[in-house]
């Protein structure tokens, strides 16, 4: 099979220049274009040049659209407004598109499902396959447990991530709800100040903290009447979602249009 052609949006930051060196290292890919906002200065910049790699004679630019056109599909790691026009454009041309975007609001939601209509699209708050499986065993154990056992939800990362609780901890919270067979939406509690009172049986809480450089860390802890089970992952290198990322785009090529998520990719639905 010929290689899948991909354009990088966000390629002038952290994630966006870490895929641009997952696609330059794995076999099977191509980097077809890198997107950068209008307003960057890096725009013009070497792709190649940015990711560390040295000149690969792919420039940033702004328009999303022919670079799009010639390209197999669209990994997005950006903002919630960009994330909902490359949804779009990639409805538009029947495209795949790899969403690993956090802090969508419904109606972006809503927007991105009516563009899977035509595109191929992957969405997910975490890329890595070890949240992903992390995921699927709190589904597991959340179901297996009675409510005797209360979920709290613990994340860091970073002091420049803009977004909590972080799209991994939700993730891995619709994951607690759906093996208790909840709506996280009401039964969520996203911060404890001053004089809260009990906890409600039935909740599920998160915890945020900010620091430093941590790339991202997650706990779910079911903590039960003399006993506590926890379930941890922690990731050292944003290499694990750009692999992670490919790993869906792969997949989602032999796919038809629809909404996928990395349980989809990695066949644990039914875990």
């Amino acid at each position: 099979m010929a290689e899948m052609r991909l354009v990088v949006a966000g390629a002038g930051g952290r994630m966006g220049r870490t895929l641009v060196k997952a696609i330059a290292e794995t076999k099977g890919f191509r980097l077809a274009g890198a997107l950068e906002d209008a307003r960057s200065p890096l725009i013009g910049w070497d792709a190649g040049r940015l990711a560390g790699l040295g000149d690969n004679g792919v420039k940033l630019a702004a328009d999303a659209a022919p670079l799009l056109a010639q390209a197999d599909g669209i990994v997005d790691f950006t903002a919630p407004v960009a994330t909902v026009a490359f949804a779009a454009l990639a409805a538009k041309g029947r495209k795949v598109h790899i969403i690993g975007t956090t802090g969508l609001s419904a109606a972006d939601e809503a927007k991105i499902k009516d563009a899977a209509k035509s595109a191929v699209i992957v969405k997910s708050g975490n890329m890595s396959l070890g949240v992903n499986l992390l995921a699927a065993l709190t589904r597991r154990v959340a179901k297996t447990l009675d409510a005797s056992f209360d979920i709290e939800i613990l994340e860091m990362h970073h002091n420049q991530k803009v977004d909590a609780p972080s799209g991994t901890a939700l993730l891995l919270g619709h994951a607690a709800a759906e093996g208790r067979g909840i709506d996280l939406d009401q039964r969520k509690v996203a911060s404890r100040d001053g004089h809260t009172g009990a906890r409600k049986a039935g909740d599920i809480g998160f915890a945020t903290l900010r620091g430093g450089s941590v790339v991202g860390e997650h706990s779910v802890i079911f903590a039960g009447q003399a006993e506590r089970i926890e379930l941890v992952h922690k990731a050292e290198d944003r290499m694990i979602f750009a692999r992670g990322a490919l790993h869906a785009a792969a997949w989602a090529r032999e796919q038809k249009p629809g909404l996928y998520s990395m349980a989809d990719v990695l066949g644990l639905k039914d875990f």
